[in-house]
């Protein structure tokens, strides 16, 4: 049996990782640690883990915080896991971190990340950058060494956008600089932190686009699909949106379909690039698919097209924010780190209706 910490236990990725590591036949939750509302049990905080949950939140600083485990999550925000993660693998942990902290193998592109935040460029940690690894495996499994120990969970957008691509691109069917990313999220998106746009009156009957200035997650969006593309870093165009919704992101991909590339082609490729993903579902465009169909579910449900009139790529990406965006990767990444089947705990459809 494994056992697990999990650092920021308080917000909806440390609370996903909860409900799900409570499925998981070979892993002991053991330690929960939070910086606020410590003290308690978990339960106390969230009624609906009574009975199943009862552990008491630890504040960093408690010397119980402290005892190691086989993994790690780090759910939380950027600049935590750099500064932690070092003395976490010391003790033999293996980590998967939440935020942008380890999704960049050299302190330059993480600087360049930082740049684009307004951030301080300097990484806490260098030199664990050259032995992380991105961890989506549908597009960089090759990139898992058998001793890995560090992974940096996707951005939830990256997620949907990279799924959506990278199929395409692989296969030369789409130019990559014509990319286009129209990318639609639920509210869940913005975390458990209260801000007044946010709020109820704010988001009922509302929708509208966001960061137009650029979104923090096109340059993991951009240097993954440099890997299908001979390593020349495309430049693609990013739209993000609010819609009144709880859960999920519907992504529309479009770009300029390459000399010879048809519908009946895309869709064959797509299926053929994701043929051994067990959380893959490709679709034609007869299927009537949404976000629904994905809701609660680590699967993802990628719509497969092309417009040959226009000749033009049309892919609509479904994931769930909070579990193949978020914490269901997250799982998905512990299971190949310590050697469970991929799917364990995973293994269940979305929540429909």
């Amino acid at each position: 049996m494994k056992t697990v910490k999990i650092i920021g236990c308080g917000g909806y990725g440390g609370l996903g990782l909860i409900g799900l590591l409570l499925r998981h036949p070979g892993v002991k939750l053991q330690t929960l640690v939070a910086s606020a509302e410590t003290g308690k049990p978990i339960s106390a905080l969230y009624p609906h883990l009574a009975g199943f949950c009862d552990l008491p939140v630890f504040a960093p600083d408690d010397p119980e915080a402290a005892e190691p485990a086989d993994l790690v999550f780090f759910a939380t925000p950027d600049g935590v896991g750099q500064r932690g993660a070092a003395a976490e693998l010391a003790r033999g942990s293996k980590v998967v971190d939440f935020s942008g902290d380890f999704r960049f193998t050299s302190a330059e592109d993480y600087a360049e990340y930082a740049r684009r935040l307004g951030k301080p460029e300097t990484h806490a940690a260098p030199e664990l950058l050259a032995e992380t690894v991105y961890g989506l495996p549908e597009t960089n499994r090759a990139a898992y060494r058998p001793d890995q120990r560090l992974v940096g969970n996707p951005g939830c957008f990256a997620t949907s956008c990279l799924l959506g691509a990278a199929p395409a691109v692989a296969a030369g069917l789409v130019d990559p600089d014509s990319l286009l990313f129209d990318c639609k999220s639920g509210i869940s998106g913005a975390g458990k932190k209260p801000n007044a746009a946010h709020h109820y009156p704010a988001r009922y009957d509302n929708m509208n686009a966001y960061k137009l200035a650029g979104h923090q997650h096109v340059m993991e969006i951009e240097r993954n699909l440099a890997d299908f593309n001979g390593g020349k870093t495309p430049k693609v165009l990013m739209t993000t949106q609010v819609v009144p919704l709880c859960r999920g992101i519907l992504t529309c991909v479009y770009g300029t379909l390459a000399e010879g590339a048809t519908r009946e082609k895309v869709l064959a490729a797509y299926r053929d690039f994701y043929a051994g993903a067990p959380f893959a579902r490709v679709y034609g465009r007869e299927t009537p698919v949404g976000t629904a169909t994905v809701r609660g579910s680590n699967c993802f449900a990628v719509t497969a097209d092309a417009d040959e009139r226009t000749g033009k790529l049309r892919i609509v990406s479904h994931i769930d924010n909070l579990m193949k965006g978020q914490s269901g990767a997250a799982v998905q990444n512990m299971n190949i780190l310590l050697g469970f089947p991929e799917t364990t705990a995973l293994a269940f459809p979305g929540d429909y209706p």
